[in-house]
């Protein structure tokens, strides 16, 4: 093994897809929220170690960026990992809020101006 791969990770990432180059979702995106169940649901098949890990990081709400970071794997990787275990009933994912376009509240934007041009 070359020293160059600092995770020490000994298994090709399209070997952690099975292969696969897309997720059957469509839905998950940079920012999507994943979090682990608790209590988990029994696994069908022995877990890869990846997924083991990516459980054990979704303990708490993380965006699938951060997860993709973290594990030093490449985002379209993660996203399909993701979707095995959304799959299994492993983990819960949710979307960001979208955020609507109300038009600024001009009122308060003077008082604001007002503030900063007592300061």
């Amino acid at each position: 093994m070359g020293g160059g791969d600092t995770a020490g990770r000994l298994v090709r990432p399209f070997a952690l897809t099975g292969g696969r180059t897309r997720p059957s979702r469509a839905d998950l995106t940079l920012i999507t929220t994943v979090t682990a169940v608790d209590p988990p649901p029994t696994w069908a098949t022995r877990p890869q170690p990846e997924h083991q890990r990516i459980l054990r990081l979704c303990a708490e709400p993380v965006a699938v960026a951060e997860l993709a970071a973290l594990l030093d794997l490449p985002v379209s990787v993660i996203v399909i990992m993701l979707d095995d275990l959304l799959e299994a009933g492993r983990i819960t994912v949710r979307s960001p809020r979208s955020v609507t376009r109300t038009p600024p509240d001009l009122d308060l934007l003077q008082k604001v101006r007002e503030g900063l041009g007592r300061l």
